[in-house]
């Protein structure tokens, strides 16, 4: 029996999220929306994804409200890709597989967690066991962890080696006013 291409039989709703988030290279581009990657090339030169794949892939997530396009510069024509709320509710379940993927299949972490408020780490389910409470995204801290590539090769990834706070964008260019004249 030949693989079906869709989950249309399945009355689950992880079948309905499957059908948004399940295919190949899309967790990783939410994942690189929520640190902070906006732009569609630096999305190409952080995940090393084919630009047809890339392109529909955000294609699709806006489309799935997870991204909304924002144009930030008219001339030529830019545009960035920004996370919905939609999309910074899948950070638990993104988060959940990171976890999974290192406890089961083994690595240092490439990335730790913190509460901006207090300086505490996350546990696993995102909560500060300082205060108590469950981090919103928007105030979590990231910093590296001992896996990370202390020097690697492209700009994005020279970006996210510092602490930096999830969504905040990653500027990997100069702005308007750093630009040489």
């Amino acid at each position: 029996m030949a693989l079906g291409k869709d989950y249309t039989t399945q009355e689950c709703s992880i079948a309905r999220a499957l059908e948004v988030v399940g295919e190949r290279w899309t967790l990783l581009v939410i994942r690189d929306a929520l640190y902070g990657v906006r732009r569609y090339n630096d999305f190409l030169v952080h995940l090393g994804i084919p630009r047809a794949v890339l392109a529909n892939r955000l294609q699709a997530l806006t489309a799935d409200g997870i991204l909304e396009k924002r144009r930030y510069q008219e001339s030529p024509p830019r545009d960035e890709y920004v996370v919905t709320d939609r999309g910074i509710a899948l950070w638990p379940a993104l988060r959940a597989l990171g976890i999974w993927g290192r406890e089961q299949l083994g690595g240092e972490p490439m990335r730790t967690f913190w509460h901006a408020d207090c300086g505490t780490e996350l546990s696993a389910y995102g909560a500060c066991p300082a205060c108590g409470k469950l981090v919103a995204v928007h105030d979590i801290d990231m910093r590296p962890g001992p896996g990370l590539d202390p020097d690697p090769a492209d700009p994005v990834s020279r970006a996210l080696l510092g602490t930096r706070r999830l969504l905040q964008p990653v500027e990997t260019e100069p702005g308007p006013a750093q630009r040489p004249v």
